[in-house]
């Protein structure tokens, strides 16, 4: 006799059966193929990699102020005088034609400016280090995302197949139920019932194709082409801290977010020591050369002009505006400081809802599991009582309906549970490449970094546009 496989066996191999969807791909798509995949390709990563470019052009932004700033001027004209000069009893007339011109260059550099380019430096590395985290957080949003249409896949293409085998069996419970009403066995009541079930079955079929539908469209959104062969996955273990208490501890220290927030807690305190520097002197060094030609009014002349100017410059009222600047700055820097409490609840709480979630996840499927075992036996027991008429129509579809909804509970905890795990993953801050143990080149937001923090000069980007 043939041995049966377990229920969630079965159901598994039905999953998998169930996601080939008629392609002509020889190569099953795994749970780390589909991340790879969103890693290289998800267009709101890769759009968030470039925001970290971009803040990365702060850093020489800020350096600026160490450089001189260098200036060319340059000028030209056309120049008549036409004047008379009083000479005794008369005046003497005189005219001239000159075309004055000149050229100089200047030569600024601050030698103290109340410390604004030192904290400002600061302030652009502190929003550099933010923007890394806000990176880091977007790449673990986006493998959670993966991995929740990926499980939705696979979720959607076993329903839709159960409530297809559904239809067939229904089908077939209305033609026996048909055959037994023209010997007389049944009455018009049971057609009916019959015929209502399978319209109720096409119904849910139909409703079953379009999540699955939705759920494929939401995969190519984030991994970035289309679910084939998606093959079962196992709940995430690599990473998952042993106890409730661990994982919030861990998520305190390494979820991206509170990093963010705290770096932007140093960037807001930085803002008010730049604010305040205005309120300080600034010395400046100014050399300037200058070459005339023509100048005065005298054809032919030339003359060069050359000069060191130190100058310092002592802000003594504005009106108001840089301490109320400072008071904004504060408030400013207390609201951070505020929001990074609240997002380090936030996260807390992610973290005990997630690991409430797995934690109970392994006892839901096994209830799922044991769900589906008695319905199968209820279902070929009322079958039984049927035959000998024991039993009705509408109780033998009640049977099968409670089956199907059993089986589409257990795929459904099934999904959830292996989501549960990653979500925890992501709740303590450890969705990561490396957790995740992809086999793809890593971005790493420094190489760029360092490509451009010390750059004096130049438009075009280190890829070369």
């Amino acid at each position: 006799m043939r041995r049966r496989l377990p229920n969630s066996l079965r159901l598994w191999s039905l999953l998998f059966a169930a996601t080939i969807m008629n392609s002509p791909a020889l190569h099953a798509e795994t749970l780390q193929s589909a991340l790879s995949a969103a890693y290289l390709n998800n267009a709101n990563l890769n759009a968030q990699r470039a925001a970290t470019r971009a803040i990365d052009e702060n850093i020489p932004k800020a350096t600026a102020g160490y450089r001189p700033s260098v200036t060319l001027q340059g000028q030209a004209g056309l120049q008549h005088v036409d004047a008379q000069t009083p000479v005794g009893a008369g005046a003497l007339h005189s005219t001239s034609d000159t075309v004055p011109r000149s050229v100089g260059l200047t030569v600024q550099q601050n030698l103290w400016n109340g410390n604004r380019t030192d904290n400002s430096v600061r302030q652009a590395e502190s929003g550099v280090f933010a923007q890394r985290e806000t990176l880091r957080n977007t790449e673990q949003n986006v493998f959670q995302d993966s991995v929740t249409y990926y499980m939705n896949v696979l979720r959607d293409t076993a329903i839709f197949n159960l409530q297809r085998n559904n239809v067939d069996v229904l089908q077939e419970q209305l033609r026996q139920t048909r055959d037994r009403f023209k010997v007389g066995e049944v009455t018009r009541t049971d057609v009916a019932q019959a015929e209502a079930g399978l319209a109720k079955g096409q119904s849910d079929s139909l409703v079953a194709e379009s999540n699955l539908k939705t759920s494929m469209a939401n995969f190519r959104l984030v991994v970035g082409r289309q679910p084939v062969k998606l093959e079962p996955v196992k709940p995430a273990s690599a990473g998952l801290p042993k106890s409730l208490n661990d994982a919030i501890s861990v998520s305190q220290r390494e979820h991206p977010s509170i990093q963010a927030s705290l770096h932007g807690v140093d960037s807001a305190n930085l803002n008010v020591k730049v604010i305040e520097g205005s309120l300080y002197p600034s010395v400046n060094l100014t050399g300037s050369v200058n070459r005339s030609y023509d100048s005065n009014n005298q054809s032919g002349s030339r003359s060069w002009v050359g000069s060191i100017i130190g100058s310092i410059s002592v802000p003594l009222y504005d009106g108001g505006l840089t301490t109320a600047s400072v008071r904004q700055a504060k408030e400013q820097a207390g609201q951070q400081e505020l929001q990074t409490d609240y997002q380090r609840e936030q996260v807390r709480a992610a973290v005990v809802s997630s690991w409430g979630i797995l934690s109970n996840s392994r006892a839901v499927v096994d209830s799922a599991q044991a769900q589906v075992s008695a319905s199968e036996i209820a279902l070929n027991g009322v079958r039984e009582e049927a035959k000998v008429g024991q039993r009705t129509t509408l109780d033998v579809l009640n049977a099968q309906q409670t089956l199907l909804n059993a089986r589409v509970a257990l795929v459904t905890a099934q999904r959830d549970r292996v989501v549960a795990s990653y979500a925890l993953l992501a709740a303590v801050g450890r969705l990561s490449p490396g957790n995740l143990g992809l086999n793809v080149a890593r971005y790493d937001p420094s190489v760029h970094y360092d490509q451009v923090k010390d750059k004096w000069y130049g438009l075009r980007t280190p890829d070369g546009r």
